[in-house]
């Protein structure tokens, strides 16, 4: 791991990786408790389709969608990051402290843990900015 592109990859797959945790945790949920919205997944193991979402689910859904807000632009700041070849130093520390942040947010979210969560949420927030603000010294 020796330049930012390399540290940006990484902390790609990681990010990925957690939000695939996120989908096998609703997906953990239906199937052990055999509940299903969708006809067709209630049908496929038996079930009659269930009037509302389990909470758990719900809530990793709703988990799913803030990473969606947040890494996305993590992916497109970081590949212009690397673009312009903004602080190298910093590319390290910046991608991996968010990589960490948008976990534990995770983590809390489905734990219901406050004020933990929003102290992760800020963090990987700081760090997006920092990140521009990097990119935009670089310009």
């Amino acid at each position: 791991m020796e330049t930012p592109l390399d540290w940006l990859a990484l902390c790609s797959v990681l990010l990925f990786a957690k939000m695939f945790a996120i989908s096998l945790v609703q997906g953990w949920h239906r199937i052990g408790r055999r509940r299903f919205v969708n006809p067709e997944d209630a049908g496929f193991v038996g079930a009659a389709p269930a009037a509302e979402e389990l909470e758990a689910v719900s809530r990793a859904a709703r988990a799913w969608r803030n990473d969606l807000e947040n890494i996305t632009p993590f992916f497109a700041l970081g590949i212009v990051y690397v673009m312009t070849g903004a602080s190298p130093a910093a590319a390290m520390p910046l991608f991996l402290t968010f990589t960490i942040a948008r976990t534990v947010h995770t983590v809390c979210y489905l734990a219901q843990w406050q004020p933990w969560r929003t102290i992760a949420y800020a963090a990987g927030i700081v760090c997006l900015f920092w990140m521009g603000v990097n990119v935009l010294r670089t310009l």
